[in-house]
């Protein structure tokens, strides 16, 4: 296991879980957020995205996470196990809303410089309807690679995955 991809909703806590992954392990430590992001919330235009993802992949190790539709095939193609956090939505926005009080008017660590933490209707409306509109098509996509999938949907789920890595590096 050297390439760990860590996708699910908003909220679903795969920055701290990919942050922990790469702790056990030893493995270099990938959050798209900051690399996507620019000062102001400005994105990466897509063509630039889209090299810059081909070229994380391409390294050697890496625990990497985020979501980002449009570079998943990517980043699956490459990865040597896909962790899945399948957390209740009810759970995701509590820790959104969380965030969003704990980082207020400041960038959170794995965040862009200069992307102050926001909450507005459009993300919370993502995540209320990612189990729906979204998790179907990311899962069969997934399994359509063959990659192993650990799927986690608790805390304890999390603490177990965690605790049954050793360290490769």
């Amino acid at each position: 296991m050297q390439r760990v991809l860590v996708i699910g909703s908003g909220g679903s806590g795969k920055s701290t879980l990919a942050a922990r992954i790469a702790a056990r392990t030893g493995l270099p430590l990938i959050h798209l957020d900051q690399l996507y992001w620019r000062s102001g919330w400005v994105a990466t235009p897509a063509n630039e995205w889209t090299r810059n993802v081909q070229e994380l992949a391409a390294r050697a190790s890496w625990v990497m996470d985020g979501n980002y539709g449009g570079t998943l095939d990517l980043r699956l193609a490459a990865c040597d196990m896909v962790v899945f956090l399948d957390v209740p939505r009810l759970r995701c926005l509590w820790r959104v809303l969380w965030r969003w009080m704990r980082h207020r008017g400041r960038s959170r660590p794995d965040m862009a410089p200069g992307c102050t933490e926001r909450l507005d209707m459009e993300f919370v409306r993502w995540i209320w309807t990612y189990p729906q509109r979204r998790r179907p098509g990311v899962l069969a996509k997934v399994a359509a690679t063959g990659k192993p999938l650990t799927i986690l949907r608790s805390s304890a789920d999390v603490d177990r995955f965690v605790s049954s890595l050793e360290r490769t590096h």
